[in-house]
């Protein structure tokens, strides 16, 4: 490519000239092409270690005039070919110009201007994203791409040097990490090692530092582990190995490619040798951690972060931490964990102003919200520049006047809900939205399920003959007085201070009262319900009424939620939860419902209002429990994981116990999808919920823990896995709400077991205060970490069970063997994958639906067909395989959607290895039939389910008659097929003569059909009695000499592509021995100039095709059983593991090949 002029002092210093004339120098790199020597080891070891660009651009153009000592580099090439061009675009439009000029710097100038107005013009339709990238990390990205066969597609992210350890000798090098692969690249002392690995195939990423790998990085995959060290800096590259896996791990949970994220906040200047995906990388990253520390939507981006310090008016002090600003909120966090959290929504500001600087209140900025709170930042290090970016984000929030002060910057309203969702109006109190399935009429839509259902406590101190225990009612007024003192303290609502004095309280349960309200606020729903007015009413209206799959399940599970519970025993509780569950199905299909997600909803209803309840129904499926609620359930599994490690360095000698019993994975799945409300009376599992909405999954790993700690003596003394499950059953039935003032709620668990003795009762605040001393130091980034780890694990092992469960239900009806169709599947799913980064014609969405059977969740296009086709399929027809690969496809593609899955792919491999003679002919014969077009009215599908429940058995007398033009597309076909099998002489004679006898077949078939003095039928019984072709009677040229006459242009057209195509590896012995089968078996004596093949539809002149010609199938069966090798060539047993293994090594890319052969070189001096 044309580079901007540089300087070169040494221009023969490591290089080679190869051509000069008076102002141009091509050379050479040395150790690059033939020979080199030692030298040109140590050059080439030395480019590859120093990162040298003349690696990946071995050769270049040198601009020099006559007295000049320093030299121009102007271009530089990969490949031979490519600097050629440009060595004869310079002799051939500048070499005459330049011979005219006097003065040698106009002649520099000139070239240089002249190099400098070419690059401007081929950057004129680049894009942005790559002019932000350096030029060093566009040539590393260039280097990628030649050295292991990369598409432009693949995006490099960062690369790094490192050593690889193949066997026990290190091997330094370059790493290069892409968006869908890690790649290594080493060559030193004429050694070359090259290593891909796609990051959907990594089954692990761990850091070790061990004695022989200090500090190392341990990339796992099915079949091998990868070792690399030696890193400038592990940590980012571990980091950054990780996002990427992690990436390659959702692509396979929904199939969504990799795209880059346009609101990213653009950097103030290019970095060096950082790429633009790097930064976008690292600010998702970022903003992950700012949306889980403050449970943020997942369209919240963070802007920027600074240190500073927050006046906390009920500690009377300063608290020293960072603030956070982002496109709708304020956040701040203290530097000491659980000191204070803040959340101010920018909706609620109404007044940000700088106040006057002091030596003891340095760069102090005040913000006021509209609930009269006050909140008081001062240490900031640039307070104009921050100050500008809050205001600039409070104009783009829409606007609600709201102020009587003159220092309001920008009044906050409603943030606009995210592009996924439509933005609704909020209506105003006197238009209250009313609409057919839900309406603020309803008692659910403005009081939770438990208030309408019992009266409320706050009376039961005045109704004595209700309550057993006083104490208990003074108890829970003390509890929810103690909040209100909280709220005075530290205030109320979205912008309340977060301490450890809130966790106390929180730890000690939530007033019924209060538990909805705290519930929407600790778990970031309120400010999504604040942004969304109006919301849940339309989408219940849009999503009643609809049937569904969805819909079919939440019906059937709606009578199994909380039976006990006399809330949902009539009709009112069941439609809040109906209309619940249903509306968020329709606003997530991805999930839609799933098990378990009825329980947790009936609990909320409980506390909540229908709509409070959806919004913390989204918190805790899109954000809290991610992944938990989906067709796999991978999130609980993950966790599941997580848990196992986690016992095994807490409690190991317990953890091999259960291991031997195999007893944490069965007992763990419902404690965390449900958060014990299936395993625990309702009353002490409510307490647990409070919780987990303050400090998140933590607290339920650590009561996991406790538990398995409290029964750890009988647990270890246990013999089975159901003694086991009955111990940890009968303890959790026991574990009781001592200060509850309700009645009790009767569990089923506590129904099935038994025992001589009641076991004793646990009080739930006593396991909850164990939980947190014996187990209180987990820490949410350290479960993150393992929630990684382990989820690279389950992926992987659902993708093989998925492997597993196809390839069992198909079995029975290929003929390919249990590993085949395992490799088959592997390299159908590949395709499949590589085409949601590198683009098809079809969207990921399309050809994958997580809710089908895994049978037909991956599915492809012709495109992609047509790749595996090629490799794949015996028969090999030189230029013509992409058309007979096209018909196949059309015709395995029975629903006419335009994709096929994997049984269809396995049905059309399996006939052409495993099928006898008579399947694959009847395969090659309907390849070339025309696509049946029916009118698909109501009687069409009447006949298509009639025909599905009669059992499917196609005989060759079903199939359809073929014409002459279908014919001789056949016999095309069959040409192309034979000709690189070794016998192709005597099968190109055998086709020719079943050619002509079948020609012959059709003439006679036609004059019976006209004549009617015949059955066409009686035609099957002429074929098995012809053994030679028919002779030629001297007759002018008629009919029939026309269809041979075309038969025969057919098949020499098509060898004639066949030489031309491989026109180096055959020589002119085929072309003449042909001619010689085509005159002595077909003996046609009227073959014309002007008789062409009709091979797409179009006929020139002359060429004269007989609408009344046609064969049958069985025709052509009894002719081609005739000839022995036709015979022998579709008896012939084939094995397809060749072909894929050939297949599993070829890089599953179009390689972009540079040739700098010696035969070029050749070219080239001559």
């Amino acid at each position: 490519m044309w580079i901007t002029p540089e300087e070169v002092l040494l221009a023969n210093a490591l290089w080679v000239s190869e051509r000069a004339n008076p102002f141009f120098i091509l050379q050479r790199r040395k150790g690059h092409g033939r020979g080199g020597g030692f030298t040109g080891l140590l050059v080439g070891t030395l480019d590859v270690v120093l990162d040298s660009s003349a690696r990946v651009a071995p050769y270049r153009i040198l601009h020099q005039t006559g007295d000049s000592q320093v030299f121009w580099n102007i271009a530089c090439g990969s490949s031979r070919k490519e600097i050629t061009e440009h060595w004869e675009w310079l002799e051939a439009n500048l070499l005459q110009t330049l011979s005219i000029f006097d003065n040698e710097e106009d002649i520099t100038t000139f070239v240089k201007g002249k190099i400098q107005g070419i690059i401007a013009e081929e950057n004129k339709n680049k894009q942005t994203l790559e002019d932000e990238d350096s030029g060093k990390f566009r040539e590393a990205e260039l280097k990628m791409r030649k050295l292991f066969g990369m598409p432009d597609e693949e995006k490099l992210v960062n690369y790094y040097s490192c050593s690889y350890f193949k066997g026990r000798v290190p091997r330094q090098g370059w790493v290069y990490l892409s968006v869908n692969h890690l790649c290594f690249y080493s060559f030193l002392l004429g050694k070359e090692v090259t290593l891909v690995v796609q990051w959907t195939d990594v089954t692990q990423l761990e850091k070790d530092a061990a004695v022989l790998f200090p500090e190392s990085i341990r990339v796992s995959t099915r079949d091998t582990e990868h070792y690399f060290s030696m890193f400038l800096n592990i940590n980012e590259t571990f980091k950054l190995m990780e996002q990427l896996a992690n990436i390659a791990m959702r692509q396979l949970l929904d199939n969504e490619s990799f795209s880059v994220d346009r609101s990213l906040p653009k950097p103030c200047k290019t970095l060096k040798n950082v790429s633009t995906l790097k930064r976008d990388l690292d600010a998702r990253a970022k903003n992950e951690r700012y949306r889980a520390m403050f449970r943020l939507t997942q369209d919240e981006r963070l802007d920027g972060h600074t240190d500073c310090t927050l006046w906390t008016p009920f500690a009377k002090m300063h608290v020293v931490g960072q603030m956070f600003v982002s496109n709708n909120y304020i956040c701040f966090a203290s530097r000491e964990e659980d000191l204070c959290q803040l959340i101010i929504p920018l909706r609620e500001v109404s007044i940000v102003e700088k106040a006057d600087s002091s030596s003891v209140l340095p760069s102090p900025l005040s913000i006021s919200t509209k609930n009269k709170m006050t909140f008081l930042f001062a240490n900031l290090r640039d307070r104009d520049f921050l100050v500008q970016r809050i205001s600039d984000f409070l104009q783009r929030t829409p606007d609600r006047v709201w102020s009587d002060s003159k220092e309001v910057l920008v009044s906050g309203s409603l943030e606009s809900p995210s592009p996924t969702t439509p933005f609704l109006t909020p209506p105003s109190p006197s238009e209250a939205f009313s609409g057919r399935y839900y309406s603020p009429g309803l008692p659910t839509a403005t009081q939770g399920l438990l208030t309408v259902s019992d009266p409320p406590r706050r009376l039961l101190r005045s109704i004595p003959a209700l309550t057993t225990d006083n104490w208990l009612i003074e108890h829970s007024s003390m509890k929810e007085e103690s909040w209100n003192i909280h709220f005075f303290e530290f205030g109320r609502g979205v912008c309340m201070y977060r301490t450890s004095k809130t966790r106390e309280l929180v730890l000690n349960g939530i007033p019924e009262s209060l538990r909805g309200e705290l519930w929407l606020l600790f778990s970031g729903a309120q400010n999504e319900m604040d942004t969304h007015p109006g919301y849940y009413s339309e989408l219940v209206e849009q999503a009643m009424g609809r049937c569904t799959l969805a819909t079919e399940e939440i019906e059937r599970d709606l009578h199994r939620s909380m039976p006990e519970h006399r809330a949902f025993q009539n009709e009112m509780g069941i439609a809040a939860l109906r209309r619940v569950l249903t509306a968020y199905a329709f606003r997530n299909p991805n999930i839609g419902y799933c098990q378990a997600m009825n329980i947790v909803t009936s609990v909320l209803l409980l506390y909540c209002t229908e709509e409070q309840a959806f919004w913390l129904l989204v918190a805790l499926c899109e954000r809290m429990l991610p992944d938990y609620y989906n067709t796999r359930v991978v999130g609980a599994l993950v966790d599941q994981a997580v848990f196992e490690e986690l016992t095994r360095e807490c409690l190991p000698l317990l953890y091999e116990r259960m291991q031997e019993l195999g007893v944490i994975s069965t007992i763990s799945l419902s404690w965390f999808l449900t958060l014990f409300l299936s395993v625990m009376p309702f009353d002490s599992a409510v307490l647990l919920v409070d919780c987990f909405f303050y400090e998140g999954i933590k607290v339920i790993f650590q009561v996991s823990l406790a538990v398995l700690h409290a029964n750890m003596e009988q647990l270890l003394s246990c013999s089975d896995e159901g003694e086991a499950m009955t111990i940890l059953g009968r303890y959790l039935d026991n574990v009781v709400n001592k200060q509850t003032v309700s009645a009790p709620i009767p569990h089923l668990h506590a129904l099935l077991t038994s025992g001589d003795e009641p076991p004793p009762e646990i009080d739930i605040f006593e396991l909850i205060k164990a939980s947190y001393e014996k187990f209180g130091s987990l820490r949410s980034d350290v479960i993150e970490q393992m929630r990684f780890k382990q989820r690279l694990k389950v992926i992987q092992s659902l993708e093989d069970t998925a492997k597993r469960s196809v390839v069992r239900a198909i079995m029975t009806d290929s003929a390919f063997s249990l590993e085949e169709l395992e490799e088959l599947y592997v390299l159908f799913k590949a395709k499949h994958i590589m085409s949601c980064y590198w683009g098809a014609s079809t969207t990921a969405a399309e050809r994958h639906d997580p809710s089908l059977a895994y049978l037909e969740q991956y599915r492809i296009d012709r495109g992609q067909f047509s790749q595996l086709f090629t490799a794949l399929a015996p028969w090999g027809c030189g230029a013509h395989t992409p058309t007979l690969a096209a018909r196949l496809f059309r015709l395995l593609d029975q629903n006419k959607d335009g994709l096929i899955n994997f049984k269809e792919f396995v049905t059309g491999l399996s006939g052409m290895y495993h099928g006898d003679m008579t399947e694959k002919l009847k395969l090659l014969y309907k390849l070339h039939l025309p696509p049946e077009e029916k009118v698909k009215d109501y009687k069409y599908y009447l006949r298509m389910w009639a025909k599905e429940k009669e059992p499917k058995k196609e005989t060759i007398k079903d199939l359809p008659k073929m014409n002459q033009e279908q014919f001789i597309e056949l016999c095309k076909t069959l040409y192309n097929m034979f000709s690189e099998d070794p016998l192709e002489q005597e099968l190109y004679h055998s086709i020719a003569t079943v050619a002509s006898l079948l020609l012959r077949i059709g003439e006679v078939g036609k004059k019976f059909s006209n004549n009617g003095a015949r059955k066409p039928d009686s035609l099957c019984t002429l074929s098995p009695a012809v053994d030679s072709p028919l002779p030629v009677k001297e007759e002018p040229a008629g009919e029939g000499s026309s269809a041979e006459a075309q038969v025969t242009k057919a098949l020499e057209e098509a060898q004639l592509e066949v030489t031309t195509t491989e026109e180096e590896a055959k020589d002119d012995t085929s072309v003449s021995s042909y001619s010689m089968v085509s005159a002595g078996s077909l003996q046609c004596e009227d073959i014309a100039d002007d008789t062409v093949l009709i091979g797409c539809g179009d006929q020139r002149p002359g060429s004269v095709l007989d609408v009344d010609w046609a064969i049958t199938f069985e025709q052509v069966l009894a002719s081609m059983l005739t000839e022995p090798p036709l015979v022998d060539y579709f008896e012939k047993k084939l094995d397809i593991r060749a072909k894929m293994a050939a297949c599993r090594f070829q890089r599953a890319v179009e390689r972009q090949v540079s040739s700098s052969s010696e035969h070029e070189f050749s070219q080239l001096s001559g």
